[in-house]
């Protein structure tokens, strides 16, 4: 079976993209608190006040269910809500979280978790294995929440003492403690019992395990608290926790300047004459998404030309102010998966081609019109749109000069800048023509892929998509997918993952080319690009086909 991967406004890069900064507010709480010495040795104090602007939004939803993931307000997963295990997405570690050990059975079919003996909910109740197997049987009895697709993989959840989880599988499966241990998010079985659907519950008053409790709320403002209780003794030290709504990154820079606002995950020209301190570790992945169910993306010569035709230095040095260098063509998130890189392909990289865009267009039927914009044998325009949320200024100004660059080369192509909400929805349920847009990372590349080129990852249109929003869908993929996902022994992993490689091989790699660039922001590296395909069909994206799995 193969897993379903979450894609969310978590996975985003911070720029105004809100869910990557979850995960690095998990880490927040772990750097005051190792920061929390002075070089004296004295304790450091606690207290004070962090305002922190993940993205601008807009005003807020008082939403904060763990699955509501496109309108979960940022914080809610790990800072009130908390994982068994977290997972470092810089260097690829693993740390104890709630559980303070696990352990993989030799032949991968079950994951046994030893939990913390001394957690509490933030009401006073014990935190105990109960609370686990509710949270899995809760995502079991509800399908819809399962976007990990957890119960494709687990046969059964069992907690033989107070402290004791043990998960069996299906099947060998190493990626799921990923899933499980690192993106289950743990509810409490007294409180969320009597929740009768999971998926339009919006959970007003969060009980979690986390650093922070819930104070506050209004669409303009909500407030954590720190946690008295919390189970790591003396964390965290910042007092109060602050998120104010915005509509632009404009706005909430200038408070930043003005020293109103202490963190964002926005976009911020010139950061360097800012006088503040910044953090670009890569750790995500930014494309350009083709509607592959639509005209004219069922084309290959139209996306193999789109992909020739982007300048991508431009969306390097304008775009993104000298920030984020294109891409590697492979996807992967370097140097963080710098191990899984072929040397066969180290020295790859895109270029500009226009000739080969005219080339590809003209050579499958389309004539320029009077208007200069070509028309296929039908007399149909080549004009579509690129999605984008309104206020992401530099996603904004990325899809403006890649606009710019299709109407040179003779594609109608407009910039539809929309709101938050109706950017995303159009997203999972496939009512767009291009979009700008994060995907799903995660320690290995074969997250990235699993998330991308996953059938189950998708739908059709009409129904909601998890990650796979291109909407690609292949039974070869999905087989050399399982067959690696399912291989416990490393000698295995490598032959599965020669044989991925070389089906991508066949069917695309001849046509290599990705609409990318390295995306080093203010919460991580990201790439945007475009697969290219042959055959009339949606290929895989080329990361596959060039990554050592």
């Amino acid at each position: 079976m193969t897993l379903r991967s979450t894609s969310s406004p978590g996975d985003r890069c911070g720029r105004g993209r809100v869910f990557a900064m979850i995960s690095l507010l998990l880490v927040l709480v772990t750097l005051l608190a190792a920061c929390g010495t002075t070089s004296n040795g004295n304790t450091a104090k606690h207290g004070g006040t962090l305002t922190i602007v993940p993205g601008p939004l807009g005003d807020f939803t008082r939403n904060f269910n763990v699955f509501a993931t496109g309108s979960v307000l940022s914080g809610t997963q790990g800072l009130i809500y908390e994982t068994l295990l977290f997972f470092n997405r810089e260097d690829g570690s693993v740390k104890p979280w709630l559980a303070s050990s696990y352990q993989l059975s030799s032949d991968a079919t079950s994951i046994t978790f030893k939990l913390r003996p001394d957690v509490q909910w933030s009401d006073g109740k014990p935190f105990t294995s109960a609370d686990v197997v509710f949270t899995l049987n809760l995502v079991r009895n509800h399908p819809a929440v399962d976007y990990s697709g957890l119960w494709n993989v687990i046969t059964g959840v069992s907690a033989p003492d107070d402290h004791t989880v043990i998960v069996k599988l299906k099947q060998p499966s190493v990626p799921t403690l990923w899933y499980l241990g690192g993106q289950t998010y743990i509810l409490p079985q007294h409180l969320w019992s009597g929740v009768s659907n999971p998926v339009t519950y919006t959970n007003p008053n969060p009980v979690g395990t986390g650093p922070f409790v819930f104070k506050s709320f209004s669409p303009q403002l909500y407030v954590f608290d720190r946690n008295p209780h919390y189970w790591q003794p003396g964390k965290p030290y910042i007092g109060e926790i602050r998120y104010p709504a915005f509509n632009s990154n404009t706005s909430a820079d200038l408070l930043l300047s003005q020293g109103s606002v202490d963190w964002t995950g926005l976009f911020t020209p010139d950061v360097n004459k800012t006088h503040n301190r910044y953090w670009f570790p890569p750790n995500n992945v930014v494309t350009l998404y083709p509607n592959l169910t639509k005209y004219p993306f069922n084309s290959s010569a139209v996306r193999q030309a789109i992909s020739a035709a982007i300048d991508r230095n431009k969306l390097y040095h304008i775009g993104e102010d000298g920030y984020e260098p294109p891409s590697h063509p492979t996807a992967l998130v370097l140097p963080a998966n710098q191990s899984f890189l072929s040397p066969a392909y180290a020295n790859a990289s895109f270029s500009v081609d226009t000739a080969k865009a005219t080339s590809l267009l003209e050579g499958a039927g389309f004539r320029k019109g009077s208007d200069g914009i070509y028309v296929d044998r039908n007399g149909k325009r080549l004009a579509f749109n690129i999605n984008v949320v309104s206020g992401w200024t530099d996603w904004v100004t990325d899809c403006q000069i890649m606009a710019s660059n299709l109407r040179a080369v003779g594609m109608d192509v407009k910039v539809n800048a929309i709101s938050f909400n109706s950017y995303y929805s159009a997203l999972q349920m496939g009512s767009f023509d291009t979009a700008i847009s994060w995907t799903s990372t995660g320690p290995t590349p074969y997250f990235l892929y699993n998330s991308m080129l996953g059938s189950i990852n998708t739908a059709p249109i009409g129904q909601q998509a998890t990650s796979n929003f291109e909407r690609w869908s292949d039974p070869m993929t999905d087989k050399l997918l399982q067959q690696y996902a399912s291989s416990p022994d490393p000698a295995a992993v490598a032959y599965h993952s020669s044989h991925l490689r070389c089906h991508l091989v066949r069917i695309q790699y001849s046509s290599l080319r990705w609409l990318a660039r390295s995306a080093a922001s203010v919460c991580g590296a990201s790439a945007i690009r475009i697969p290219r395909y042959r055959d009339g069909r949606a290929e895989p994206a080329s990361s596959i086909t060039n990554a050592r799995l």
